[in-house]
C-alpha cells in the first residue's frame, strides 16, 4: 500500500523564500513527519514517499522514498500526481494563509484519498474566533474573546486582562502575545486578530482519531510552554493525575462533537481551571491536523498510531493500550522518562 505524507515547511511550502525557514514551525514539522514516516514504515507491505525542500539535510527515515523539491512549480507537479497514485494521503500544514484549506482541496481535486478532515471541518477549525464562537453555541466553554481588525494600533481599555492576542488563523505560537493592559503595544499584524481573556491553569491537549464511526480520545497530555510572554510550545508530559485527564477529555469531545466531518488525527488545545467539577475548564482552539503530540503519544504504547488511525478512519473499532509513566516530550521529537 502506497502512503504520501506531506509536511509543509519540510517538503517545500517554502522553497522559493530566501533565507532561514521559521525556526519553530521547522523543528515541529520534522519531528511529526519523522515519528509518522517511522509508524508507516513499519506497516506490511508499505511505501512511504514524502517531499522533501532541497535545502535540508537528508530525511532521517530510511525506507522511504524521498523527492526532493526545487521550485513551488515542482511542489505542485509532485503534490497532485503523488496524491492521485497513492492509496493514502495525509497532510500536515498550518492554518495561515489558508495553507492547510488549499492544499487539502488541491489534493481533493487530483482525487486523492486523504486522511484529513474534510473541508467544511477544517475551515472552521482553521479560524479560531469561528472556532470559538462555534463551540459557545454548543455549549462548550471558551475564554471571553473580541475579534480585532488587521493593524490595529491600539488595544481596547475595557477588555479585562491580563489577555493573549493571537491571529485568527495561525500554527506554531506564531504572531502570540501575552498582553497585561490596554497599554501595552505588541506588533502589528496585517491580518485579524483575537484577543481572548488569559485563562489560568493548567494548558493541556487531548488527541483523537477520528472515522465515521465516531472519534476515539488518546490520552491527555500537559502541555509545556515558554514563559517569555509568548506562548512558545516547548512539548508536553503525560497528564497522569486521572481527575485531570478525565476532564480533559470530556471537555475536550464535548468540542469536537460538536463539528461535523472529523477524520485522521484531531487535536484539542484546552486550558483546566482551578475548580475540581471542571466548571472553569475551557477549550483554546482545534487543531484540524496531526500535532506535535503525535511524537510522545506513539511512545506511549506499544500499538502502531498510524495503524489504529487507518483501521478507525475506514469505520473499524480499534482498542488502544497506553502505558501510564510520567513520559515528557520535546517539540523537537526527544522523549525521555524523567524518572
Amino acid at each position: 500500500m502506497h502512503f504520501f505524507l506531506y509536511e509543509w515547511i519540510t517538503g517545500g511550502g517554502l522553497v522559493e523564500e530566501p533565507g532561514q525557514l521559521p525556526p519553530s514551525l521547522l523543528t515541529e514539522g520534522e519531528a511529526m513527519l519523522v515519528a509518522l514516516a517511522t509508524d508507516f514504515v513499519a506497516l506490511p507491505d508499505a511505501k512511504v514517499t514524502v517531499l522533501r525542500d532541497a535545502r535540508l539535510d537528508a530525511f532521517q527515515v530510511s525506507r522511504c522514498e524521498v523527492i526532493e523539491v526545487h521550485s513551488r512549480e515542482h511542489l505542485l507537479e509532485e503534490l497532485i500526481q503523488l496524491a492521485s497514485l497513492a492509496d493514502h494521503t495525509l497532510l500536515i500544514a498550518p492554518e495561515f494563509d489558508s495553507i492547510l484549506i488549499k492544499t487539502t482541496r488541491q489534493v481533493r481535486s487530483a482525487g486523492g484519498k486523504l486522511l484529513n478532515a474534510s473541508q467544511e471541518f477544517i475551515a472552521i477549525a482553521s479560524d479560531k474566533h469561528l472556532t470559538a464562537e462555534h463551540l459557545a453555541r454548543s455549549g462548550v466553554r471558551v475564554p471571553e474573546a473580541i475579534w480585532m481588525e488587521p493593524d490595529a494600533e491600539k488595544l481596547p481599555p475595557d477588555f479585562p486582562y491580563p489577555a493573549v492576542l493571537k491571529p485568527i488563523n495561525g500554527a506554531g505560537s506564531q504572531d502570540t502575545y501575552l498582553v497585561h493592559s490596554h497599554r501595552d503595544e505588541p506588533p502589528g499584524h496585517p491580518w485579524p486578530r483575537r484577543l481572548e481573556r488569559f485563562q489560568p491553569g493548567i494548558p493541556a491537549s487531548v488527541s483523537f482519531l477520528c472515522g465515521p464511526q465516531g472519534c476515539t480520545p488518546l490520552p491527555a497530555c500537559r502541555q509545556h510552554l515558554t514563559e517569555d510572554g509568548r506562548l512558545g510550545y516547548l512539548g508536553g508530559s503525560l497528564l497522569w493525575e486521572t481527575e485531570l485527564a478525565e476532564r480533559a477529555t470530556l471537555i475536550a469531545t464535548q468540542a469536537l462533537k460538536s463539528i461535523p466531518g472529523g477524520l485522521g488525527y484531531i487535536g484539542v488545545d484546552l486550558v483546566l481551571g482551578k475548580a475540581s467539577d471542571g466548571t472553569e475548564d475551557v477549550v483554546i482552539e482545534i487543531n484540524p491536523r496531526l500535532t506535535t503530540s503525535y511524537v510522545g503519544l506513539r511512545a506511549m504504547t506499544e500499538d502502531n498510531l498510524a495503524s489504529a488511525m487507518l483501521r478507525i478512519a475506514a469505520g473499524k473499532q480499534v482498542a488502544l493500550n497506553f502505558k501510564r509513566d510520567p513520559l515528557e516530550f520535546s517539540a523537537a521529537g526527544m522523549v525521555r522518562r524523567p524518572f
